[in-house]
């Protein structure tokens, strides 16, 4: 689904201050994204802020090795004088944490580059396309069609994001149109071996350790058909592990044969429990975590209940359970 891009590149054309997020608990794809585009506005002479609403994951510490993207501040004065907000891989609020009442404060010229399917109205321009299996692909395409440069920095982010969105190259999501969206960004530049290298070649022990946990815990229900797991804050202190080293660790339950839904509850520091959930091909687990305050994609999705494990785990079992 071709996207016209006319409102970016007037934004680009009238604005010289530029602020750019992405959602909580970023990942490559949110990362490279902001990373590649301010990579070709800082290029043309604009003034690009980058921000996320929580705290920076270390593994990603190669993505963003000068620390230009900081931790968002509320109320964010500092960033009050930006002319265009940009936000990536995102289009709901409760992605957005802490900036969201910043955001809509704002009146300056908001815009949102996203390709999944649940959104919010942002009070911004939605330049959103869902058959997109990353959002550096759309990046990648609007650098493309406003004529803005592809410095080989900038292709090595934009690969890190489709890379990692399509579980590199293996995910359903994943086309002929990938392998020439990738080829296109290693001609520009990009280093895919020394990559998969940064992202799931070096681990730390605590955080092998709490995977250790994780996968204890593992348990199958529904005739085999769903597998969870679950996360408990005081893993963290027991292993030495940070919240970043539970990322992709859904992926274990879904990975299970005969394993239709996977599940990954995690208690969150602030209160509540956010679910991850993954799925083969039946089950559109978007609708479900739509039912819980979240969204994502049909096969892989996401959700934070304000209640307790336990009736986390009983409210959500019974959801999948139903649409299976």
């Amino acid at each position: 689904m071709a996207i016209d891009w006319t409102p970016l590149a007037d934004v680009v054309r009238r604005c010289d201050r530029f602020l750019l997020t992405t959602h909580v608990r970023p990942d490559p794809d949110g990362l490279g994204s902001m990373l590649g585009l301010a990579d070709a506005l800082d290029r043309i002479g604009k003034e690009v802020r980058l921000v996320i609403s929580s705290n920076w994951p270390p593994r990603y510490d190669f993505m963003d090795p000068t620390q230009r993207i900081r931790r968002f501040e509320s109320p964010g004065e500092e960033y009050r004088n930006a002319q265009a907000i940009i936000i990536l891989d995102t289009g709901t609020w409760n992605q957005l944490g802490d900036f969201g009442p910043f955001l809509r404060s704002m009146t300056c010229d908001k815009i949102v580059i996203d390709h999944h399917l649940s959104q919010d109205d942002l009070g911004a321009v939605r330049l959103q396309d869902t058959t997109s299996e990353s959002t550096g692909r759309l990046v990648t395409e609007a650098l493309r069609a406003l004529g803005l440069p592809l410095s080989p920095q900038a292709a090595n982010h934009l690969f890190a994001a489709v890379a990692t969105d399509t579980g590199w190259f293996r995910h359903p999501n994943t086309t002929p149109a990938t392998f020439r969206l990738a080829a296109e960004l290693q001609e520009a530049g990009a280093n895919p071996t020394w990559l998969e290298d940064q992202i799931y070649q070096k681990h730390t022990l605590a955080r092998l350790r709490l995977w250790g946990l994780i996968l204890q815990r593992l348990q199958v229900v529904e005739d085999g058909r769903v597998a969870f797991t679950e996360l408990h804050l005081a893993d963290y202190a027991a292993t030495g592990a940070i919240p970043s080293d539970s990322e992709d660790l859904v992926n274990f339950p879904r990975s299970i044969d005969g394993v239709e839904v996977g599940l990954f509850f995690m208690e969150q520091p602030a209160g509540g429990v956010k679910v991850s959930f993954r799925a083969r091909d039946r089950v559109s687990v978007n609708q479900i975590a739509e039912r819980f305050g979240g969204g994502g994609h049909r096969l892989a999705a996401g959700a934070t209940l304000a209640t307790t494990l336990a009736e986390a785990k009983a409210q959500v079992l019974a959801a999948v359970a139903a649409a299976l």
